[in-house]
């Protein structure tokens, strides 16, 4: 991957759309171009997160399982 993680938020045990909602919190501290690392284990939130994503303007770069951990990365617009 291209690009390096400001922020990780760990979103583990939550299920949608809890996910999204912490991400959009986490959103509001964050600069224009940073991009943040969400992990979570709910299968919903690889649909969910890049859907809010697109509604918001913000940009998903990429999304990696790992086992049971799915890996969200998107960059705030």
């Amino acid at each position: 991957m291209d690009f390096e993680i400001d922020r990780t938020l760990d979103a583990r045990g939550l299920s949608c759309p809890m996910p999204a909602v912490k991400t959009a919190l986490a959103f509001e501290e964050m600069g224009i171009g940073e991009v943040i690392e969400v992990l979570t284990d709910d299968p919903v939130s690889k649909k969910d997160l890049p859907v809010w994503a697109e509604a918001t303007g913000n940009k998903l770069l990429g999304i990696k399982e790992e086992e049971k951990t799915i890996k969200i990365y998107l960059r705030k617009a």
